[in-house]
């Protein structure tokens, strides 16, 4: 019988804090995430120094819960992995500099993990059995991309978003129509209600070759019209939002798919819970022959199970560690 592999994941990256226990590559033990929305919300967004401080007293407690659910100790670990990039720099550097503490203590390996890398490995543990290649679009918060996957760990950029990223402009939009912060379940929710046609909102870039994104124009665009149309039903406004959100990523996502004669499209991120995005995708790809696959809901947002699962693929299928001297790269690219 094969001796357990634990390794500790930790994320740290924005407004979540999370912890999870993997045995092996894909086993979850135990997956803790402690959000700090309730604390960012009368700001309209992520606070940094808040952010880091609320980081730095929940972590350890985490940990600790962590390992009591599962019934394991830190002695039974065998890898520490750890976000390092990109994400906001004070709470990267609560995580990482924890991880690097409890590996360094407990003289275990340490791997510093790629956020965007780890959203990818979020359909590993949701589907352990599909390997690549496949096309990967990876929409959250902070993020809008699309990634050509040949293997794990051997990525190319095909396309990204040149201003903010989708889930971003959820949440602007979602302040526009007075909803607090993070807006896209209840966007999402709102939407299911309206109209999708009631207004005609631009598809940015959707007649543009190549297959980046741009979504700025389409918040000032909402921005306008509900300056001009201040008594415009929520719901209809939200749908109509949406569905140009949905318009472009669907179009770009499975024309790059096609492009580069793959089968299979895999999304990824904390927008990839929306519920509109998931049938008008999974609709459309079937259409063109394509799969699309969506993680289970709980590792659609940021959670450290799908660090843990990234961190012990790099260290168990290709030998690697990282120095313990790694730094937080908050600007980190795939």
């Amino acid at each position: 019988m094969t001796s357990p592999f634990y390794s500790l994941g930790i994320e740290t990256s924005c407004d979540e804090t999370a912890v999870a226990l993997l045995d092996g590559e894909t086993d979850v033990i135990a997956s803790l995430v402690y959000s700090q929305a309730q604390i960012h919300a009368p700001y309209g967004g992520v606070v940094p120094e808040i952010a880091s401080r609320d980081h730095l007293r929940k972590l350890p407690v985490l940990v600790r819960d962590l390992l009591g659910q599962s019934g394991r100790s830190l002695l039974d670990l065998s890898l520490v992995a750890a976000t390092f990039g990109p994400g906001l720099v004070g709470p990267l550097l609560v995580g990482l500099s924890y991880g690097k503490g409890v590996a360094f203590g407990l003289e275990l390996p340490f791997i510093g993990v790629n956020h965007l890398e780890g959203h990818l490995f979020a359909h590993r543990l949701s589907y352990p059995e599909v390997f690549p290649p496949f096309m990967a679009l990876i929409v959250s918060g902070g993020h809008t991309l699309l990634v050509k996957v040949t293997a794990f760990g051997t990525y190319q950029t095909i396309g990204e978003t040149v201003d903010d990223a989708a889930g971003e402009e959820l949440d602007k939009v979602g302040k526009l129509l007075g909803i607090a912060y993070p807006a896209g379940a209840e966007i999402d929710r709102l939407a299911a209600q309206g109209d999708p046609t009631a207004i005609a909102f631009p598809r940015p870039l959707s007649d543009s070759p190549g297959f980046d994104f741009s979504f700025s124009g389409l918040k000032t665009a909402v921005l306008y019209y509900l300056k001009r149309h201040a008594r415009e039903r929520r719901e209809d406004v939200a749908a109509s939002f949406l569905a140009s959100v949905v318009d472009v990523l669907t179009q770009k996502a499975l024309a790059a798919t096609r492009r580069h004669r793959l089968d299979r499209l895999v999304v990824v991120g904390g927008v990839a819970a929306n519920q509109h995005l998931r049938t008008r995708l999974t609709g459309d790809g079937a259409a063109r022959g394509i799969e699309v696959l969506f993680p289970e809901q709980r590792y659609c947002t940021d959670n450290a199970a799908m660090i843990a699962a990234a961190g012990a693929f790099h260290h168990i299928a290709r030998g690697e560690t990282s120095p313990l001297s790694l730094a937080a790269v908050p600007s980190l690219h795939l």
